[in-house]
This record gives structure tokens, C-alpha cells and sequence, in this order.
């Protein structure tokens, strides 16, 4: 089933999508990059995966299954070994009496059906799948890493192997390692060594998990062969090393980037893994309403003047702020950024990796960015007086200034340049709008249910006047029929109940009334008092906004606000 480009045009037009004014500029794209048009309209965030699935599987008069929301029983997977589903592109997800119904790429392939029909010898009901889909469901096929590695160890314990046997199994290991990180959706990888084992560890939606345990035997090996392919010096043991390289699955090359540091069991390591495809910028899939989108487009389409995103490590500013960049990326103007480490590579825009050795700091670099006559500039993050200055001054004289800050929440951020020597008419007429956020998990949509929420649950809802409030002003005057959501785990979840993650927003706006404030040298509850009253939704309202929509859990949304 193969579209072209003008039959995917017009099915995607005739859907009434929108911000396909693009479309030609995109399907060039696709070319230039050697991807399928169809897919990468979805990487890029055009079209919902599950969205053009449907689209496509009514024009070809199929019925669609998006089977990342199905639970697939093992031993109906099963009746297809995991190479032909791979290689013909078919999933079996239930079975009747009557027939097995089976996930296919192609539905319309006569020959694979009748091949299958023949294999479960009953009658196969044809579904149409993505590609996504497929490849999540296949994930589900894959052993436990511990079997896997088990084998491997079972194998060096032959003393008789000769060196480059050994070195090969290092190599198969360490790909071993990777390759189960990246099918688990892990954003790092840890290797951790103790004094009789080395732990490795595997961040998951922003979580860290105990997935393995190697013998402690194994640690130069293992340590050799990553130091190998970054090119790090095999020789150093006491000093912190980093950099980066590039591993291959069979759906795209990912950048890993290392740091080892020197600790009491002996050497750390930390792989984060930098997939392309875990990675949309866009609003929508991010996880910001429409009218907090409309606030940042409107400040994103100022000429000058800065945005800023604020967060605690690890909270998706760096991919809010490449949404934005998405947005302001035409050729008509020029892109220069600083940032420490450049983490995605985007076609188009000017970007400076921060380097230390060389003395190329973000105030250094975002001098030197200035006299390339841009128009937007992004800082990674302002850390520092020099910095800070440099960024307002260059906002002050007609530039769009992007950056990331370090401060609890968007009323925060203000008083946080004060500190740093911005004078506070700088600030007010500089900043055009402050973004806070935090990332929360995402309730596995195979195993998502509903329920009452217990006494315990009520009580400390209620022990919080804010959060109280926010249950009040939705007609709950007790919280004895309160129905939320949660997941109550399964294979496609890890038995965990989530599955990936978004975010939860504040977006302050300023105002006259917020710009007068902060001339004021007013407080952070002055400021966030302010812009409520102006309509501002804080970040707390915003999760318990999703965790009554099914999309996150309360306990999560507590868990980030710490409230």
C-alpha cells in the first residue's frame, strides 16, 4: 500500500488538517533526507501518527487499530515468531473462534494473508497499523535483558577464549546495553560500579530503574570498549571524560552522549541516548493548551524582547524552547545559539557547542553571536551576571532573545534577574513572556482505568487549601465521589501504570500591570498573585487539569509541584 506524494497531500488536505501551508516544503524536505514522506510528515509533528493512520486505512476501505492503546496476550503474539513479524510487517493481537486478527503495514498484500491463513489454518480479519504502532507492539517480543546477558556471561566464563573473543562479547554487551535502553524508551543509561558489582540502571520517563547487575570482573571490559567508541583516553582513571558517538538500530542511528567520572568503586558512566524520534517539537505534543500556545506564539512573532523557560533540570525546557525555534525557523532570518551540550541538530539554524577547553563560555559565545548579525538568538541557559547582561542588552537593541533559567515557577523568574544585577526597567521591558514547567508521566493508555479516590487521597486534598480549591471550583464539595484515573499496569507498561511523559505549564504573560510590578521590585507572590487574576494557569491547575482528563495521576502531579 504505497502513497504518493500527491495522494498523501490530498488525503491530508481533504481531512482539514491544520498548518499544512508547508506541505511542498516538507515532502522536499523528505526527499533531501532520504525519509518516507508519510513518515515524516508525523516525525515533524504535521499529522498525529494515530490520526493519518485512520485517514489512510479509510481511503484504502480498512478497518485501523492503533495497538499501542491494545494489550496484546503473549501467546496470541506468539503465533507470530518475531522475525516474520518484523520482516513482513504483521502483528497478531486477538483471536476468536472464527478467525485471528492480525496488525498489517499492508492489508491489501493477498499473498501474506493467504501465507498466514495457511500458518494459523483459520481465517485472518485484516487491520491496518502504522509503522509506529508496529514497532512498539515488536518491543513486547524481546526476552528480558537479564536472559540476555546471562549468555553472554555463561560465555566469558571459559577461561580458554582467546582476547579477541573476549573483546567481541565487550562489544556485544555494551550494544546489548544500548540496544535494550533504547527499546525501553530509556533517556540514560547508567552504568554504576560498587565494590563487588557494577549496577546498571535505565531512566525511564524520567525514572531510574535497577535492570541488571554485572560482576565486577567485567568493569574494565565494559569501560574499554565504551571509552573505545568515543574516543576517550583508555588510560585515564582519574579524571572526568565526555563525549559522544553514534549507535544504529534498525529504525534510525541514535547520538549517545557519555560522561565518565572518576568515583570510590571506580568509574561512573552515564549514556544518554538522543533518539530523533522520541524527540517532536511541537506545543501539541509537548502538552500545552491552545491558549497558552497562542500566548508564546504571539510573544515568539515580537521582533525583540525575551522568552523565557524556567524548570528544574530536567523538565523539557530545552525541547519548549526548540518548539519555539520550530515556529521561527524560516529562511528569512538568521538563528544563532549557544548552548552546553548542543543536544539536536536543526537544519537551518547557526549552533555553537559551549567548550570550556577553549575557553568558549555562553557570555563569550553569545558575544561572538552578536557580531553574526542575527536576528534570533538562543542562550541554553543564563547562569551567570555576565550572561544575564549580555542577554538583555542584546534584547534591548532589537534581537529576539530564546533562554532557559534555573527558578521554582514563572512569578520566580523575575526576581531571580533581579538578583543576578538586570535593573528592574530592563527586566520589565525586556521580558515578553515566562514559561515554567515540569514533565509529569503519561498513564499507560493499554491499561488506563478509573476510580474513586480513597480516604487517604481525599485527606490530603483537602489538607491543601489551593488544591482543595481547585477540586471545589469543579462542583466537588466532598471528595467521596470523586472519580480519577490511574494505571493498573501491564506488559506494554512494565507493570508500572505509565508510559511516556508531558508536561505540565504556567505561562505568564507580561502585562502592564506585571511590567509596573516588577519595576517595583515586587515579590514573587505579588507577581503570581497578579497574573492570576489576569487568567493565568499555574502549573498545579494545569496538572490536575490533565489528571481529571485521564492523562497523568494525582499522585504524579503532587509528586513535580511539590505541593
Amino acid at each position: 500500500m504505497q502513497l504518493s506524494k500527491d495522494q498523501l497531500k490530498m488525503l491530508m488536505f481533504g481531512a482539514n488538517l491544520p498548518n499544512l501551508d508547508s506541505f511542498d516544503d516538507v515532502a522536499k524536505e523528505a526527499e533531501s533526507l532520504g525519509v518516507p514522506l508519510v513518515e515524516h510528515v508525523v516525525n515533524i509533528g504535521l499529522v498525529e501518527d494515530e490520526q493519518l493512520g485512520q485517514i489512510i486505512a479509510n481511503y484504502f476501505n480498512f478497518d485501523y487499530i492503533d495497538l499501542r492503546k491494545k494489550s496484546v496476550d503473549t501467546e496470541v503474539l506468539q503465533l507470530i515468531p518475531e522475525v516474520v513479524a518484523r520482516s513482513m510487517g504483521a502483528i497478531a493481537f486477538a483471536r476468536t473462534k472464527d478467525h485471528v486478527q492480525v496488525g498489517m503495514i499492508d492489508p491489501s498484500n493477498l499473498e501474506m494473508r493467504h501465507f498466514l491463513e495457511k500458518r494459523f489454518e483459520q481465517d485472518v480479519k485484516p487491520f491496518f497499523i502504522t509503522k509506529e504502532s508496529l514497532r512498539d507492539v515488536l518491543t513486547q517480543y524481546k526476552g528480558s535483558i537479564k536472559e540476555a546477558f546471562e549468555a553472554l556471561l555463561l560465555k566469558l566464563q571459559d577461561k580458554s577464549l582467546s582476547r579477541d573473543v573476549r573483546d567481541n562479547t565487550a562489544i556485544k554487551i555494551v550494544d546489548m546495553l544500548i540496544q535494550y535502553g533504547y527499546d525501553s524508551k530509556a533517556s540514560d543509561i547508567h552504568v554504576e560500579p560498587y565494590r563487588n558489582k557494577i549496577v546498571v540502571r535505565f531512566r525511564i520517563d524520567g525514572v531510574l530503574h535497577d535492570v541488571l547487575e554485572i560482576p565486577k570482573s567485567l568493569s574494565e571490559l565494559i569501560l574499554t570498549r565504551i571509552k573505545v567508541l568515543v574516543k576517550m583516553r583508555t588510560d585515564e582513571h582519574r579524571a572526568a571524560q565526555d563525549g559522544k558517538f553514534q549507535f544504529k538500530t534498525q529504525e534510525e542511528v541514535v547520538d549517545v552522549r557519555v560522561s565518565i567520572v572518576p568515583v570510590t568503586g571506580g568509574e561512573n558512566i552515564v549514556m544518554r541516548l538522543l533518539s530523533s524520534k522520541s524527540r517532536r517539537f511541537d506545543f501539541h505534543t509537548i502538552g500545552m493548551w491552545m491558549n497558552d500556545h497562542a500566548k508564546v506564539e504571539a510573544a515568539a512573532k515580537k521582533p525583540h524582547g525575551m522568552i523565557l523557560v524556567t524548570g528544574p533540570t530536567g523538565s523539557g525546557k530545552t525541547t519548549t524552547i526548540y518548539a519555539v525555534l520550530k515556529i521561527l525557523n524560516r529562511r528569512e532570518v538568521h538563528i544563532s545559539t549557544i548552548e552546553d551540550p548542543v543536544e539536536y541538530d536543526i537544519e537551518g539554524i547557526s549552533q555553537i557547542q559551549v567548550n570550556e577547553r577553549t575557553n568558549l563560555t555562553f557570555a563569550k559565545g553569545l558575544r561572538a553571536i552578536v557580531r553574526q548579525d542575527p536576528d534570533i538568538i538562543m542562550v541554553g541557559e543564563i547562569r551567570d551576571e555576565e550572561t544575564s547582561g549580555i542577554a538583555v542588552e542584546s534584547a534591548m537593541t532589537g534581537h529576539l532573545v530564546l533562554s532557559t533559567l534555573h527558578a521554582n515557577d514563572s512569578a520566580a523568574t523575575l526576581p531571580r534577574l533581579l538578583d543576578m544585577g538586570i535593573e528592574p526597567f530592563l527586566v520589565a521591558s525586556t521580558v515578553n513572556v515566562v514559561i515554567a514547567q515540569r514533565l509529569v508521566r503519561k498513564i499507560c493508555e493499554r491499561c488506563r482505568a478509573s476510580y474513586i479516590i480513597s480516604e487517604k487521597e481525599a485527606k490530603m486534598v483537602e489538607a491543601e487549601p489551593g488544591l482543595y480549591k481547585l477540586f471545589t471550583d469543579r462542583g466537588f464539595k466532598k471528595l467521596t465521589h470523586v472519580r480519577m484515573y490511574k494505571g493498573n499496569g501491564c506488559n506494554a507498561c512494565g507493570n508500572t501504570g505509565y508510559a511516556g511523559r508531558v508536561g505540565i505549564f504556567e505561562v505568564m504573560l507580561l502585562s502592564d500591570k506585571l511590567r509596573d510590578l516588577v519595576v517595583k521590585r515586587a515579590s514573587r507572590d505579588e507577581l503570581m498573585k497578579a497574573a492570576e487574576e489576569e487568567g493565568m494557569t499555574t502549573m498545579l491547575e494545569d496538572g490536575v487539569r490533565k489528571a481529571f482528563m485521564g492523562i497523568t495521576t494525582l499522585e504524579e502531579v503532587l509528586r513535580v509541584t511539590k505541593v
